[in-house]
């Protein structure tokens, strides 16, 4: 079973930073995609930034230049380092993990229970 543990959520001001932790635990495979998503109310859950076991990260339009993802494998914990905050950033956020075998197909995926972030104008 894997778990995961958001952290570093808040209140904060437009062009203010935050910093998301995500800590896993259980079983990881070797190949994994970690990432972070987010909702607004009434909205859909969409996806913010991503990193790879291969380090390969991708980020939504919308965050580029101002949000970074990284992972400290040591710590098993993935970050999203939040600079430039905008109003339109407030939302929950939700770190993922999807994972598989080497010898499969089957992807497997998980969620943390969320941390709300809050950006005021």
């Amino acid at each position: 079973q894997v778990q995961l543990v958001e952290s570093g959520g808040g209140l904060v001001q437009a062009g203010g930073s935050l910093r998301l932790s995500c800590e896993v635990s259980g079983s990881i495979f070797s190949i994994v995609v970690m990432g972070w998503y987010r909702q607004a109310p009434g909205k859909q859950r969409d996806l913010v930034a991503t990193i790879a076991s291969t380090g390969v990260t991708n980020y939504a339009d919308s965050v580029k230049g101002r949000f970074s993802i990284s992972r400290d494998n040591a710590k098993n914990t993935v970050y999203l380092q939040m600079d430039g905050l905008k109003p339109e950033d407030t939302a929950t956020y939700y770190c993922n993990l999807r994972q598989r075998r080497p010898s499969t197909i089957i992807w497997y995926d998980y969620w943390g229970q969320g941390t709300q972030v809050t950006v005021s104008s």
